[in-house]
């Protein structure tokens, strides 16, 4: 090319950014979402998920490719192919439903698209971050000298905890040198996989997750961590850290976090807290008890996205000592910031595997302007609650057996009424028909060798209503057997 040569912009990207086309599109969707919202919490036959194999979901998506219809129409699609959050039938995975405002801030978060990693590229993001992180800090009892920071993420956060547990208490310098011993973590046999998946990340190896039995309430049994600990030793592994569950994600128990962070301070452990589900306790003045001992963690991970209505994905962590969290990814990048040693909040890029990372915290911090501080207890209180609910409801109809009385929003049972039928395999069929027709959506879980259905109540607007015709409907679907 030469210097006189001119370079035209082609009408199709200017097309891109059209203002005009982003100002009709974006109020017929939001419309759309609006009819969405209605329809699934007032209709009473809307469905909260039209099941499709997926090889044909596939197909049918390969097939749109080549559609010449508007993109309503393809909005309308996803709409119609999509599992329903907010209809009160929900009660499966462990994902918040989102305020509207935050799902609102989405959309400025994705038009602005500033990455936070550094600070001029995402200035009222990053003194956001400090605000909320801050906010949270002080709900779990922390002390100025805490910091923390939000991520993408509880896998990522609980990964980026065993890091920095890694650079306080391995002998060695890991970052630079490499592994020198074989080290290993403590964790509770009922801990989320993310945890077993973070120590192999880590290189630990399959025999540096010890994991710990669990008593009959599902909580890690204290009782023999020395034993367990002593055992490590005389394998010769190194013990770096122990993990308490805030709460478990199979039955929503919580770890007697006290014991634990006792027990690790005697033995000079770092202590980290999986608030992943439950940690929003810290917000209940009914419910936080259920997390006493939690002020005393080196590091708390608690998910937004979970129980705070807050889109996925949106983790805070939080470091009992702001130090910590800077150390673990000590490192030159001099394109981005002068020394590697400065300990600079608004720079998140120091302390995070995120360098692009989005604006997470609008999202929680629109949550609470709009709505002040208390609406996090509100929820949580109401999706508690109804946990104890739904869980009396089953105590008292024949025909289906409770696991244990639930300390959170996520029961476990089975329907038992199946004579000389095998009970695991049936209540995996009932599963499977609930699914298919759409009317509700529970998961299912295996506790021992026993399988149960499990629910996750995060609709807060979901009533006892809802609950007695899921039971109804999971008896009518075994009578069909």
């Amino acid at each position: 090319m030469n210097s006189k040569e001119k370079v035209f912009l082609d009408e199709s990207l200017k097309k891109v950014y059209n203002p005009t086309d982003f100002r009709e599109i974006g109020h017929q969707l939001v419309d759309m979402l609006a009819d969405h919202l209605e329809h699934v919490q007032t209709d009473s036959d809307s469905p909260v998920i039209r099941f499709k194999d997926p090889e044909e979901e596939l197909s049918y998506w390969k097939d749109d490719m080549s559609s010449e219809t508007n993109m309503m129409d393809f909005y309308k699609k996803i709409l119609d192919r999509s599992i329903h959050v907010h209809h009160p039938g929900y009660m499966g995975h462990q994902v918040a439903v989102p305020s509207v405002i935050s799902s609102l801030y989405g959309l400025m978060t994705d038009v602005l698209s500033n990455g936070t990693g550094v600070y001029e590229m995402g200035m009222a993001s990053n003194a956001l971050e400090r605000i909320v992180t801050e906010f949270v800090a002080k709900k779990i009892g922390y002390d100025t000298n805490a910091s923390g920071f939000l991520t993408s993420g509880g896998t990522l956060a609980n990964l980026t905890a065993l890091l920095a547990a890694r650079r306080a208490k391995a002998p060695n310098l890991v970052w630079e040198e490499g592994h020198q011993e074989k080290l290993a973590v403590l964790v509770s046999e009922e801990a989320h996989y993310c945890i077993d998946r973070a120590a192999r990340i880590l290189g630990f190896g399959k025999e540096g997750i010890i994991k710990v039995p669990t008593n009959e309430s599902f909580q890690i049994d204290v009782s023999v961590l020395q034993e367990h600990l002593d055992q490590a030793k005389q394998n010769g592994l190194v013990v770096i850290a122990l993990v308490g569950c805030a709460s478990s994600t199979s039955t929503g128990s919580y770890d007697d976090l006290n014991a634990l962070a006792n027990f690790a301070e005697e033995h000079n452990l770092w202590f980290h807290v999986d608030g992943a589900h439950g940690g929003g306790v810290v917000f209940s003045e009914k419910y936080k008890h259920l997390a006493t001992g939690i002020e005393k963690a080196d590091s708390v991970v608690i998910d937004f996205h979970k129980m705070l209505l807050t889109p996925s994905l949106n983790t805070a962590l939080l470091f009992k000592q702001s130090e910590d969290s800077y150390k673990t990814f000590e490192q030159r990048a001099q394109y981005l910031w002068d020394s590697q040693q400065s300990r600079e909040w608004y720079n998140s890029g120091k302390r995070t595997f995120e360098c692009t990372k989005l604006m997470m915290s609008l999202k929680v911090y629109a949550i609470l302007r709009m709505y002040g501080e208390d609406i996090f207890e509100k929820n949580i209180d109401r999706l508690y609650d109804l946990g104890r609910v739904f869980a009396q409801i089953l105590k008292n109809r024949a025909g289906f057996e409770l696991l244990l009385m639930p300390e959170a929003n996520i029961v476990n049972f089975r329907y038992v009424n199946l004579p000389n039928k095998d009970v695991n395999a049936y209540n995996s069929k009932i599963r499977e028909a609930l699914l298919k027709s759409g009317k509700f959506y529970i998961v299912q879980t295996m506790i021992g060798d026993q399988r149960y259905l499990r629910i996750s109540i995060m609709n807060p607007l979901s009533t006892e209503n809802d609950f007695e015709a899921l039971l109804d409907e999971i008896e009518n679907i075994a009578q069909t057997f």
